[in-house]
């Protein structure tokens, strides 16, 4: 682009909006650029809006929807406004229906080198996880037939949806889709964080047995799903996986999962584990470890087992990991 490209221009005045004197100044602007012809400039007028939280613009973003989905294939290329527009009405908690109705059933196919791309998945996602949110008696069935859409990114967006707001209906619905799978194994992992999410402890043994699927990206999906939750039944699920585990590669995921777990009896279980396991394990233990390097309490208790070894190979793990402060 030149120098004088109106769009150009008008990008480079939105971003230097951040050093404007006051809020209204960055409001009076956001609003004159939210009504451009340009979607790309109304795309990052919105993504500001909400990065400025000027949740007093909420009217012109949703005109700004309105007018898009008109006519998107032409006013809106790679559905780049219509999906920063939903983000920001998302992150004000909008709860008015319409616009998520209308942008969960958008699809919009562009072409690309290949086959034509759907460029409006992942606003459909964040519509799912704003619908939701909203009163709408419809609005679990419009989520639900999300989870069968042809595209990862809406998918994943109706299982956060149904992760956060949909209640025991969304646990059975994200129960299901675990049951029923997935080609993309993103979206088994997020189904099955979603169920610990929302379910709690009732899902650990749901969610435990696919640790020993026979398919290595499945069980560490399981296993990753687990460790993140922080639930103290959880560590001990993993704890129990690990002592029925002998696969090296399946372990250093345990161990990943437990250190990511953040829970001082999984902290306690590695140290423990320091003591007598073999030395590239024990590595591999001290490196998940060193995200508590800070800790003066995990640092004494990670020397202490190194110390028990006497082993070279792991005493300098730690000093690699656990560098003097």
């Amino acid at each position: 682009m030149s120098k004088a490209d109106p769009i150009e221009r008008a990008l480079n005045e939105i971003g230097e909006l951040r050093g404007a004197n006051s809020p209204e100044e960055q409001t009076e602007k956001l609003r004159a650029f939210l009504k451009n012809r340009s979607n790309l400039v109304v795309a990052k007028a919105a993504k500001v809006v909400r990065e400025f939280q000027l949740s007093t613009l909420t009217p012109e973003l949703v005109a700004a929807f309105d007018r898009m989905l008109a006519n998107p294939a032409k006013l809106d290329k790679r559905c780049a406004a219509m999906t920063e527009i939903v983000s920001a009405l998302y992150e004000f908690d909008y709860t008015e229906p319409q616009v998520y109705q209308r942008g969960i059933r958008h699809v919009q196919k562009e072409a690309s080198y290949g086959p034509p791309i759907d460029t409006a998945a992942q606003m459909r996602g964040m519509c799912a996880q704003g619908l939701v949110r909203t009163r709408d008696r419809d609005a679990m069935t419009s989520v639900t037939d999300l989870l069968v859409d042809e595209e990862p990114p809406a998918r994943l967006g109706a299982i956060r949806a149904l992760a956060s707001n949909g209640g025991e209906a969304g646990a059975l619905l994200l129960r299901l889709k675990a049951l029923t799978g997935d080609k993309d194994p993103e979206i088994l992992g997020e189904c099955f964080s979603g169920l610990v999410a929302c379910a709690g402890e009732q899902a650990l043994s749901f969610v435990a047995a696919y640790m020993d699927s026979d398919d290595e990206v499945t069980a560490e999906a399981a296993i990753w799903a687990l460790g993140e939750s922080r639930l103290s039944g959880a560590v001990v699920t993993l704890q129990e996986k690990w002592e029925r585990t002998v696969d090296r590669s399946m372990r250093k995921t345990l161990v990943a999962a437990l250190a990511a777990s953040r829970h001082q009896d999984a902290i306690d279980y590695l140290c423990l584990k320091l003591r007598d396991t073999d030395a590239e394990t024990a590595k591999i233990i001290v490196s998940a470890l060193s995200s508590y390097a800070s800790n003066d309490a995990v640092r004494q208790a990670v020397a202490s087992a190194i110390g028990e070894r006497s082993e070279r190979a792991v005493t300098e793990a730690f000093r690699e990991h656990f560098p003097a402060h």
